[in-house]
C-alpha cells in the first residue's frame, strides 16, 4: 500500500445531518429514518456539540413509552452527551484502529469546539479503497 498519510479533513462528510437537543425526539427519530442515518451530533444555535443521537437511544423511547405510555419528550432526554470527537488533521489509520477497539459507528469532527464534520466507518473503507485503486 501506498506511504500517503489520509487526514480526517479528507474523508469526513462536511456538512453532517444534525439535531438541536430541544427538538422533539420523535421528530428527531424521524429525521435519522429520512436520512437514513444510525446516528446524528445534537449541537446549540451556535454550532457546539453537545451530544449524539443514536438509533440506540431513539430506542430508548420505545422502551419509555412501553413503561409510562408516554412517547416523547427532547433529543436531551435521550441523547448520549458523552461524545468521543477527532479532529480535522488526525490520521485516518489512527481513526480506524478507533473504529476497531470501540463499539461507536461515527465520531464527530470538531475544530475550535465546533462541529465542522463526521466521519464514519463507511468513510474510512472508501479512503482505502480509494488508496488502495490510486484514486
Amino acid at each position: 500500500m501506498n506511504e500517503k498519510t489520509l487526514f480526517v479533513q479528507d474523508y469526513m462528510v462536511h456538512n453532517p445531518i444534525c439535531i438541536s437537543a430541544d427538538m422533539d425526539i420523535l421528530l428527531a427519530t424521524s429525521q435519522l429514518l429520512q436520512h437514513k442515518i444510525s446516528g446524528a451530533p445534537v449541537i446549540d444555535d451556535k454550532g457546539k456539540l453537545l451530544g449524539m443521537l443514536t438509533e440506540r437511544d431513539c430506542i430508548k423511547v420505545a422502551v419509555h413509552a412501553g413503561y409510562f405510555d408516554d412517547f416523547g419528550g427532547k433529543v436531551s432526554n435521550y441523547m448520549s452527551p458523552q461524545v468521543e470527537t477527532v479532529s480535522t488533521h488526525d490520521n485516518l489509520m489512527d481513526i480506524a484502529e478507533k473504529f476497531i477497539t470501540s463499539s461507536f459507528r461515527r465520531f464527530p469532527v470538531v475544530d475550535k469546539g465546533k462541529l465542522v464534520g463526521i466521519i464514519t466507518r463507511y468513510d474510512v473503507l472508501k479512503a482505502l479503497k480509494a488508496l488502495k485503486h490510486g484514486v
